[in-house]
């Protein structure tokens, strides 16, 4: 059921769900939905009382998910307008040049354009994050691939193209594909993907084994998993 609470000046929107379970939880998620599990039996007292003692948290985990969303529009590709890159929102800039290069400098995005029509900037800029990903990704692949050596995993091969409904995958035969679009995510959201295939590689599917070796590698796999679905969404 939907209920509210009033903090202070704001208004906290949940629902609320009483469940055979031993304890009460509120989950925060990334499309800033509240949700709150009661056991069976609780006093609606109780709960929301636990609810308000929870409120300062609560309302900080909706800033954080808030700031981690940026909420742009389709990109017009014109001067001014953000687009993102690691996690970070740079500010557009069209240099007319006589030579193609961009450059992302100190919050700004430079797009020395031959030709700066909106259609060849967007396939100029797609290229850049190509590129970018492949470095980015061979690189994190490599950094990361040691704290499986005891699995004895093969170098494995990498393959970068858009997905439209995953951030990554894997054959049995050892080849990791990767979106690209993840190349605009936070890169503790790009090592949560990396990880989670490499973990695949081991285990084939999402086993307790699976979960448990993406835990010791990761521990807060699931902040960064939440992160980029909400980042990128």
């Amino acid at each position: 059921m939907k209920q509210q609470i009033q903090f202070g000046t704001k208004q906290i929107d949940f629902t609320l769900s009483f469940l055979d379970r031993k304890s009460l939880a509120i989950k925060v998620h990334p499309n800033l939905n509240v949700e709150v599990l009661a056991p069976l039996g609780t006093d609606s007292k109780k709960v929301l009382a636990k609810i308000k003692s929870k409120a300062p948290w609560i309302l900080k985990q909706i800033e954080q998910f808030k700031t981690y969303k940026p909420g742009t529009p389709p990109r017009r590709f014109i001067n001014g307008e953000t687009h993102l890159y690691l996690g970070r929102q740079y500010r557009l800039k069209i240099v007319p040049d006589k030579i193609n290069v961009i450059k992302a400098y100190r919050g700004q995005l430079f797009i020395h354009a031959t030709d700066t029509s909106k259609d060849a900037l967007e396939k100029q800029l797609q290229q850049w994050y190509k590129q970018k990903a492949t470095n980015v990704f061979t690189e994190m692949i490599n950094e990361i691939l040691p704290q499986f050596k005891k699995y004895k995993i093969k170098q494995p091969l990498l393959n970068i193209r858009k997905m439209s409904n995953r951030w990554g995958s894997c054959t049995p035969a050892g080849k990791i594909i990767l979106n690209t679009e993840l190349i605009k995510a936070p890169k503790g959201s790009i090592e949560y993907v990396v990880i989670h295939e490499l973990a695949h590689l081991v285990h084939h599917n999402h086993t307790k084994p699976f979960f448990d070796l993406q835990n010791r590698v990761m521990p807060d796999w699931k902040k960064w998993k939440d992160r980029l679905e909400y980042f990128l969404a």
